[in-house]
């Protein structure tokens, strides 16, 4: 399964977030995203297996408890495929954070003015 393919679903991605801030119990997981999304635990499970069987989520075992992680290598690369496309976005931040330093300036010189 292409990457994009395992992405695609919002309730993989949902999963990956949850991981992404630390190791988490299938049964965290589990209870996350049955209340976001209105499915079984058994859905839930087999999302985790598409994500494990592609690489995208490792798991431990902690006692009877699955620990699951994520893999950061198939993210890797897809960040490497996607630097094919940066240049489209990456100007677009530039000339953002080029108007949000302007307006910071402007708004010192402002309170600077009020002051004196």
């Amino acid at each position: 399964m292409h990457a994009f393919d395992v992405l695609g679903d919002p309730v993989r991605r949902r999963i990956l977030e949850l991981l992404a801030s630390g190791e988490r119990t299938a049964g965290n997981v589990g209870a996350a995203v049955q209340a976001e999304f209105g499915i079984t635990q058994s859905a839930v499970s087999q999302h985790l297996k598409v994500l494990r069987s592609n690489g995208f989520v490792q798991v431990r075992p902690e006692g009877t408890r699955r620990v699951y992680a994520v893999a950061p290598d198939p993210l890797q690369e897809i960040d490497s495929w996607l630097d094919h496309f940066r240049r489209f976005w990456e100007p677009h931040f530039d000339a953002l954070e080029t108007e949000l330093a302007r307006g910071r300036r402007e708004r010192r010189l402002q309170e600077e003015a009020e002051d004196d």
